[in-house]
């Protein structure tokens, strides 16, 4: 059949929809995605391993490997897309748009476009033996759940101990970044005739000493933990949305708030979040009403991966810039859970991902490939 030309795989990738959403009627399968790669790269003569994800009909995650034995580089992405609003683009999001120097579609920055650059830097070294492997991890639901990532435990990649994550950088190395925690609490107090608070306990009305304490311990986390390399270098907590009662005269019956948490590496989501529930037991004995608190998901912890590590200082020395940090969440801290130096750097740009006429600038392709050939060279050719 014979392998496509690098823009003839950035279209495909782009024709074929691969939508992660938390709401149902918007979630799609990406197995078109991962069935494309995994042909090309056993064209390469890599070896594919198609991993179906448990509990999520139609997700799976592709681990293609060339080469074996312990350590190497993992080149890494996920295969999914946000949703999007095709009336607000001046083009097509399913499809490859050359204008301007650029190649629109969605997806081509955040993030199936760096999956053709990875091949493309392969394909110089087929005739090379690889000393130590080369592996193309390429993953479901990273815009939605991370389920893809989390069930990456039982794969093979735990021999691994680099990965390069291709999330939109502008080809700048990040080591750090912040995780996300989604959280929500359900208050249910009884409703009752406005005219004698006595009839009732209003649950909008413990609502606001619930926020009162999350206003409360957000600035005493804030006071314990700084971070100099964030450009906000303290943990957020924002409180996102709320709902609550049906009629100004009745004693609100039910309140619901959700909220995000961005903490900083080091923090430890499972001490936050038992900071927070026991502040609400207290309110909920005080105000004899009951309180729910739940993850909206299971969130993503803080990357931190250090300074000296080898990764840290190749990507250094190849891009001429200081590993720094972002805001952003993504599957690294999965990465480093697995043993793994984890570095994000991408040809991308953040501030196309997710927006309408989301590119990638054409000028940005081949120095891409220049860093992932010398990445492959000095990690698995020389090691």
């Amino acid at each position: 059949m014979g392998l496509p030309s690098l823009k003839a795989q950035f279209e495909a990738l782009l024709k074929a929809p691969s939508i992660s959403c938390t709401q149902p009627e918007h979630d799609q399968s990406n197995m078109e995605v991962i069935n494309l790669l995994a042909g090309w790269l056993e064209e390469l003569g890599f070896s594919c391993e198609i991993q179906a994800i448990e509990g999520q009909p139609g997700k799976a995650n592709l681990v293609a490997i060339l080469g074996s034995g312990p350590g190497g580089l993992v080149l890494a992405g996920h295969t999914d897309t946000v949703p999007c609003n095709p009336e607000r683009w001046n083009m097509d999001p399913f499809a490859l748009t050359e204008a301007d120097g650029r190649w629109y579609g969605l997806g081509s920055c955040d993030m199936k476009g760096f999956f053709p650059l990875i091949i493309e830097a392969v394909k110089s070294y087929l005739d090379r033996p690889f000393r130590q492997p080369l592996i193309i991890l390429a993953t479901a639901d990273e815009e939605s759940s991370m389920t893809g990532a989390r069930a990456l435990v039982a794969s093979s990649l735990h021999h691994a101990r680099h990965a390069v994550i291709g999330e939109p950088t502008g080809l700048k190395p990040i080591r750090v970044h912040k995780g996300i925690l989604m959280e929500r609490v359900e208050i249910t107090g009884q409703a009752g005739h406005s005219s004698d608070p006595s009839l009732g306990r209003n649950a909008l009305e413990a609502m606001h000493s619930v926020i009162g304490e999350l206003v409360a311990l957000r600035s005493d986390w804030q006071r314990r933990w700084q971070n100099p390399l964030f450009s906000v270098p303290v943990p957020t907590m924002n409180l996102g949305c709320i709902h609550g009662g049906d009629n100004p005269n009745r004693i609100c019956g039910t309140c619901a708030l959700e909220f995000d948490i961005r903490p900083l590496p080091g923090m430890d989501p499972d001490a936050l979040r038992a900071e927070i529930n026991a502040r609400l037991k207290i309110i909920a004995a005080e105000q004899q009403i009951q309180i729910e608190y739940l993850p909206l998901f299971p969130g993503v912890p803080p990357l931190d991966t250090a300074a000296n590590a080898p990764l840290v200082q190749a990507c250094e020395q190849l891009t001429g810039y200081s590993a720094g940090s972002v805001a952003f969440a993504t599957e690294g801290p999965y990465l480093n859970q697995l043993g793994m130096q984890t570095l994000i750097l991408g040809p991308g740009d953040i501030d196309q991902a997710h927006q309408p006429d989301e590119f990638l600038a054409m000028d940005r392709i081949d120095p891409t490939v220049k860093i992932l050939r010398q990445l492959i060279e000095r990690f698995c050719l020389s090691a």
